[in-house]
């Protein structure tokens, strides 16, 4: 079965871009297990590490122990039989306490860095749209779940911002300044619980003191 491993705010998955022997989730797995360097990964995934999460982002990453299971892991994301699981503290509060958001996403046009939800035919955006659901449902006050099975870039964050669940401290998406109490190297709250689906399911990782 696939490992879990637990990352936190501040990490990068993969070596960052300015530091490519910095600390990240992969140097320290090659550390602990350092036989994973010597398998043939396809291009993305060295040491079977089978997904990303973003640098504010804590939680469990998902890891293959060959390159066979990274192969089975694969399809089943394309396939869209997981479901992932998040939780964060939104910017401010809303009337109502679930939500469920089919709108596809896209590049922002005129900032690199940004995505965007389509309202609508002339939506302005760049490259193709990309499907994406996500299901929101309050835990309590400012803090909520939430679940996809689509798996877009930055889509929990553009998703909850487009219905007023800008996550506190995502300036990207109007979450205004980051939390006083956000852990160190959190700009802002969001965590990975895990995934399961089709037979699969990761392990369980500790929630941040924030999250329960």
């Amino acid at each position: 079965m696939p490992r879990t491993v637990l990352k936190t705010p501040g990490l990068t998955v993969f070596p960052p871009h300015a530091d490519p022997s910095g600390d990240c989730v992969l140097a320290r797995l090659l550390l602990e297990e350092p036989w994973r360097a010597e398998l043939d990964w396809p291009e993305g995934f060295t040491g079977g590490i089978a997904h990303r999460l973003d640098v504010s982002t804590s939680g469990a990453v998902w890891v293959a122990n060959d390159p066979d299971e990274l192969g089975r892991m694969r399809e089943a994301f394309v396939s869209g039989v997981l479901r992932k699981t998040y939780r964060f503290v939104a910017r401010r509060d809303v009337p109502w306490d679930a939500n469920a958001i089919d709108r596809p996403i896209a590049h922002d046009r005129g900032h690199k860095r940004r995505m965007v939800v389509q309202r609508g035919p002339s939506t302005p955006h760049r490259g193709r749209w990309y499907p994406a659901r996500t299901r929101l449902e309050r835990v309590h006050g400012t803090l909520w779940s939430a679940v996809i099975e689509t798996g877009v870039m930055h889509q929990i964050r553009v998703h909850a911002a487009f219905v007023g669940l800008a996550l506190a401290g995502d300036t990207l998406y109007g979450g205004g300044p980051t939390p006083p109490d956000a852990p160190e190297g959190a700009a802002f709250l969001l965590h990975h619980v895990g995934l399961e689906g089709g037979g699969w399911r990761s392990d369980p990782v500790p929630l941040p003191a924030w999250a329960g």
